[in-house]
């Protein structure tokens, strides 16, 4: 059995005061939870939300970084930076990094890398835009997607990597893919992994990220092939993202 991930990406929202006032806040709410989970904040509440999640057993997630471990590129933190303020996960070419930020299937494939190397553990989003799915080709654009990532990883590195598949037409629209719509789509890009690696494709988690909340998340962590949740904005409503959690135990 894959153990649950639940995981809240705050997007561009909260100061490092906020952060501790809600991470204070939902402790309490998921002690003794029966899934992993984890809140992937902006990089400046890395710290503050290091020091009030100490002991919790929540995961401290950041939400991007560069491939490279230093350099000119302004603007940037690389895995070196963010693994030492703690972060344990961090999301990358979420939808949005890729419409507004210009990140691409092989950049993201070099931020997996670097994850890798430095120990922490990559959350890969994938997901078809709303014509890509109306046109029938959801199934080879996440496959796709899937296999550019995970390029030049071997079967053992791949078993520990997170993937969310992300319909990009489900992101901040709350529009959701139906369970079994979801199910079915984590499947393909499942086979897609036992396609490369095997029998690494089984301990693998992929988790659903469009639009998960706390109304639909029980019939979705039903769904045998999703192992839990990436959550947008349920994640800043603490007792809606408590619920999740729940739903995933």
């Amino acid at each position: 059995m894959r153990r649950k991930l639940i995981a809240g990406n705050w997007k561009m929202n909260k100061t490092p005061d906020e952060t501790v006032a809600l991470i204070n806040e939902l402790i309490p709410l998921v002690k003794g939870a029966e899934c992993d989970v984890a809140v992937c904040v902006p990089s400046v509440c890395l710290h503050a939300a290091r020091a009030a999640l100490e002991g919790s057993g929540i995961w401290l997630g950041a939400q991007n970084m560069h491939w490279e471990a230093s350099g000119a590129y302004t603007g940037e933190v690389s895995a070196g930076m963010i693994k030492a303020v703690g972060a344990e996960c961090v999301i990358l070419g979420h939808s949005e990094r890729r419409q507004y930020f210009g990140e691409t299937d092989e950049t993201v494939n070099r931020r997996t890398h670097a994850t890798v190397t430095a120990g922490i553990t990559p959350i890969v989003c994938v997901g078809e835009l709303k014509d890509q799915r109306l046109n029938g080709y959801t199934n080879a654009v996440v496959t796709y997607q899937t296999a550019i990532a995970l390029n030049g990883f071997s079967a053992d590195e791949v078993r520990a990597l997170v993937i969310a598949y992300e319909p990009v037409w489900a992101i901040g629209t709350g529009l959701v893919a139906t369970d079994e719509q979801a199910n079915e789509t984590i499947g393909v890009i499942r086979a897609a992994v036992r396609a490369a690696f095997g029998d690494a494709a089984d301990e693998m988690r992929i988790l659903y990220g469009g639009s998960m909340n706390a109304a639909n998340a029980a019939g979705l962590l039903r769904q045998p092939e999703i192992d839990g949740g990436l959550i947008g904005g349920a994640s800043l409503k603490v007792h809606d993202f408590a619920s999740i959690v729940r739903a995933a135990g």
